[in-house]
């Protein structure tokens, strides 16, 4: 049992308490073992396993479970550095992707032309996903739009690449032919730097984008039956490199989101409960007294308490994602390139249940001269991470 004073105590319902998992590693591994929990929670594993030295691999289809695990293992980290103990670096890996691929993928043995009727299928039963995930009804006879909601169109983005600029492009030149003014674009990901610019320049066309984030839970069919599915809003990052001689550090400036599709606009509460709600953007708890009466107070009154976690990697595509798979015709396992890359996180600031304070400018790193790409990650008080590049020029004119 895991008590409300617990300095471990993470706010993960399901907890389990180090020290049972502390027992059950030391009992049935040893130091320098591979230690496994594919359903991590709140990351009481891997925690535990790496303060006793064993390896392991933690995962969850959750992003708030991961999340909270990044969190408590960089927080692990920090005390055994403190204690001068050793500690191994560790990357969090999306695998959503590959998710995606696996269920439009066809059977490569059939002849082409089953291979392009089986593709259809698959693609014409994603869309369905999509929109009973949404709750969008299903139009036909457009080019870009494929359903509709609450007097907005609808726009499904491609299953295995980004959301481009051409993309949206095309579905403001269809937004002009047929007369449309509002539109939601849900993609799974979104061409780096996409937002802010061109959504404003599609304002100034007369056209409404709002762009959303497919989660991974549309894979899962008893939340899409349950209606649980959740399409965030896509957030915006603004940052600002500082020089110190061959040093750069990344200053966070501003963070931009709207979530919309939460919002309440009635809430049923007994009396002397409350709740917290997104309403008209921001978040707001409301709460009932024992006289019956209501009051609401706004809870996100500055940017930054959107945020709960950002981090930078201060050289961005040095590492490829590599993947290894089977070679159809030879059968031999041949590595690929993804053509994405593993973000490092080398610097990090994030709120804890006991210390709410987040810094807003990272540590000086040095680097070589010459242009870098350097990446900022942004992960929000809901779970969802964005991402942002800045490019900066080492050693020579700012």
């Amino acid at each position: 049992m895991i008590r409300g004073w617990s300095g471990e105590k993470t706010g993960y319902r399901t907890q389990k308490p180090e020290a049972l998992l502390d027992r059950i590693i030391k009992s049935s591994s040893n130091e320098g073992d591979l230690v496994a929990d594919f359903f991590c929670g709140s990351g009481t594993l891997p925690a535990v396993a790496e303060k006793l030295g064993r390896k392991w691999i933690a995962t969850d289809l959750g992003k708030f479970a991961i999340h909270t695990t990044r969190k408590r293992l960089l927080g692990v980290q920090r005390q055994l550095k403190k204690e001068g103990r050793p500690y191994r670096a560790f990357e969090v890996l999306n695998l959503g992707k590959y998710e995606r691929q696996h269920y439009v993928g066809v059977n490569e043995n059939l002849r082409e032309e089953e291979k392009r009727i089986q593709r259809e299928e698959k693609e014409a039963a994603f869309l369905d996903l999509i929109l009973k995930a949404y709750k969008a009804e299903k139009v036909d006879g457009f080019e870009s739009f494929q359903g509709k909601k609450q007097g907005r169109m609808v726009v499904v983005g491609p299953i295995n690449v980004p959301v481009s600029r051409r993309f949206v492009e095309e579905i403001v030149l269809d937004c002009r032919k047929h007369h449309i003014t509002k539109v939601d674009l849900l993609g799974f990901e979104f061409e780096m730097g996409l937002f802010p610019n061109y959504l404003d320049e599609a304002r100034r066309k007369g056209v409404d984008i709002q762009p959303k984030y497919i989660p991974a839970e549309v894979f899962d069919k008893r939340a899409v039956e349950r209606g649980q599915v959740v399409f965030h809003d896509v957030a915006y990052i603004e940052v600002k490199p500082h020089y110190r001689k061959n040093e750069v550090a990344v200053e966070l400036t501003d963070f931009s989101v709207f979530y919309s599709q939460d919002s309440t606009a009635e809430v049923s509460l007994k009396e002397g409960k409350s709740k917290i709600i997104v309403e008209r953007g921001q978040i707001v708890k409301i709460k009932k007294d024992k006289k019956g009466i209501v009051s609401r107070e706004q809870l996100t009154k500055n940017w930054t308490d959107w945020i709960d976690y950002w981090s930078v990697d201060y050289d961005f595509e040095s590492k490829r994602e590599i993947i290894r798979i089977k070679n159809p015709e030879t059968d031999e396992i041949e590595e690929q390139w993804t053509g994405d890359y593993i973000f490092e996180n080398e610097w990090q600031s994030f709120r804890t249940r006991q210390n709410r304070k987040l810094e807003l400018k990272s540590a000086y790193k040095e680097l070589p001269s010459g242009r870098h790409k350097l990446a900022v990650k942004v992960v929000d008080i809901f779970g969802n991470d964005t991402m942002t590049i800045v490019e900066v020029n080492v050693g020579g004119k700012k």
